[in-house]
């Protein structure tokens, strides 16, 4: 089976509960934090084509809103990326990412949801 693995950053509250649940559930993973251990674009390039650039991009950041308006404007995918490798707090979170399933968000039913299916 392959290793469940989810990204983002330590002090998100958003992957703080995430954690919680999978610990709570007794389900491994790996948490890779995006701000210490990085950001690359193969991954960018990955869960966009899984998911759309524009689910990924996390427009409700302060992050974003800092970002000039002009920058923000007639986004394409080659941009998004481009604006979330410079600013991980871009990518919304957290990313979840098992073999060539890939999800992003947390809430407790859509977890339960993906695990039941799964199987774990």
């Amino acid at each position: 089976m392959k290793v469940l693995k989810l990204f983002g950053i330590t002090s998100c509250d958003s992957c703080k509960s995430a954690q919680r649940w999978l610990e709570e559930h007794d389900i491994e993973y790996q948490f890779h934090d995006l701000r210490q251990d990085g950001l690359e674009v193969q991954m960018l390039e990955r869960w966009s084509d899984n998911l759309g650039w524009e689910k990924l991009l996390n427009k409700r950041s302060l992050t974003w809103r800092r970002i000039p308006e002009m920058d923000r404007e007639n986004l394409t995918k080659a941009r998004a990326i481009a604006l979330m490798l410079e600013n991980s707090t871009l990518v919304k979170r957290p990313v979840l990412e098992r073999g060539k399933f890939t999800g992003v968000g947390f809430s407790a039913d859509g977890y339960a949801r993906v695990f039941k299916k799964d199987g774990r």
